[in-house]
């Protein structure tokens, strides 16, 4: 196995841009195909959702309704192992309960000057497409951490979409999740024609007003090719990941965390940060005995992922390892450092920050509450995690007594003339003779 071991002082300044490509931002290749799909879902609708479930999935649906019935579901939730049941409830509550916190209050005025009032009032969107992904595996994580906060938020039409198996069934954990966690439509297709159906519609598909969902870099391009059709959301690609450690850190956990995000996919990003050499060699040298262990493909992904898009990067120290991960602005960072709290004042950009080893990723993903579906491709620069804010927008409310309106008209005229609106000012003026 070969892990990429560099010393940043050495790399030249082609080389750290080369560090800084996700494979989430190499999407261009991708276009071509993903507009064809896109333009064919628009023009033939369901018809071109059955062709592609064929010929992506391997299902043929010319039989089956692309919504899921309720006795689909209800199958579904009792083949479904009670242990499973049990974690995805436990969960879901821990992710309802942290973003419950995120609600707004009611709307509140402001006064501004006497008799100048103004606020914002926060409503939910009217809906939302939550894409699903199952090609590399089966995520009822993902659904509820989309849903839940778009339930918190009171969204009135939750839609999922999740790629069917040969024989157009959803995973059934999925379908568990979703019903559970508030999801009022579900539908049995997957890829970038869902993407299109929810954009668009289609006979079978209502469209709606917000896409969000993980996904390849297939998704990441029809995200980006819809983004005029609909609000497209947060940037979520392939799945990325960086730890910052210093001599303190246990190598075996580091070397195993750094497995986590690394086992999704050959396009992620798993890199370590550290100042110490000795912590450097020891966690490449025991990553082949943990890769090891992993089943294929999973193995072959993470190795993939460790001689590609990762690696081990020796920086002069943690302040300089901070400055790269500000730089990379990762989806996932783990702070492994004697003062996390100290590091974690260095760090601006990145779509989570996990304290300490007892923080691994995957306990992020699934149990803690916060959100894991995050920002990638350095987007964490301008996004930030998925949240109940995500499934709510704000309107502007004003009130102005005629007092208020005194002190405020005369700059409204001076600056409406400026500016040349003429109308502007004619408002202000006639309503000072009447």
């Amino acid at each position: 196995m070969d892990v990429r071991l560099l010393r940043w002082k050495d790399l030249s300044a082609a080389d750290r841009s080369r560090l800084f490509t996700r494979s989430g931002q190499d999407i261009e290749e991708a276009v071509p195909r993903v507009r064809a799909i896109l333009e064919a879902v628009r023009t033939r609708g369901d018809a071109a959702l059955v062709e592609y479930s064929r010929t992506f999935d391997g299902a043929d649906l010319s039989g089956l309704p692309l919504r899921m019935s309720e006795a689909e579901i209800d199958a579904a939730e009792r083949g479904l192992d009670g242990g499973v049941k049990a974690a995805i409830r436990a969960c879901a509550d821990n992710v309802r309960r942290c973003h419950e916190a995120q609600l707004p209050g009611p709307m509140e005025f402001r006064e501004i000057r006497p008799g100048v009032r103004a606020g914002e009032r926060a409503t939910p969107v009217p809906s939302v497409g939550l894409y699903v992904p199952r090609g590399r595996g089966s995520f009822p994580s993902s659904t509820y951490m989309m849903t839940v906060p778009a339930s918190v938020a009171g969204v009135p039409r939750i839609v999922v979409v999740s790629p069917p198996d040969a024989a157009g069934r959803c995973d059934p954990a999925t379908l568990f999740t979703a019903r559970l966690c508030g999801a009022d439509e579900i539908y049995r297709v997957g890829g970038v024609q869902a993407l299109a159906a929810l954009a668009w519609g289609t006979e079978s598909i209502r469209p709606v007003v917000k896409l969000l969902g993980p996904g390849s870099r297939y998704v990441a391009a029809a995200k980006r090719l819809l983004a005029g059709v609909v609000d497209t959301g947060l940037p979520a690609g392939p799945t990325e990941s960086a730890i910052i450690a210093d001599e303190t850190a246990d190598p075996a956990l580091v070397a195993l965390d750094l497995l986590i995000e690394a086992e999704h996919g050959s396009d992620s990003q798993a890199l370590l940060l550290t100042p110490s050499e000795p912590l450097a060699r020891e966690v490449a040298r025991l990553l082949p005995e943990y890769l090891a262990k992993l089943p294929e493909p999973r193995r072959t992904f993470a190795a993939d992922t460790l001689a590609g898009y990762g690696g081990i990067v020796i920086t002069a120290d943690i302040a300089e390892a901070a400055g790269i991960a500000n730089e990379l602005a990762p989806e996932h960072l783990q702070i492994a450092t004697a003062e996390p709290l100290g590091t974690l004042s260095l760090v601006r950009h990145a779509g989570e920050v996990l304290l300490g080893q007892h923080t691994p990723f995957s306990l992020a993903n699934y149990a803690i509450g916060v959100n894991a579906v995050l920002p990638t491709g350095g987007a964490a620069k301008t996004w930030s995690a998925l949240s109940v804010r995500d499934f709510m927008k704000w309107t502007s409310v004003a009130w102005v007594t005629g007092d208020g309106y005194d002190t405020l008209r005369d700059q409204a005229i001076a600056l409406a003339d400026y500016e040349g609106f003429p109308a502007h000012a004619l408002a202000l003026r006639e309503r000072r003779r009447r």
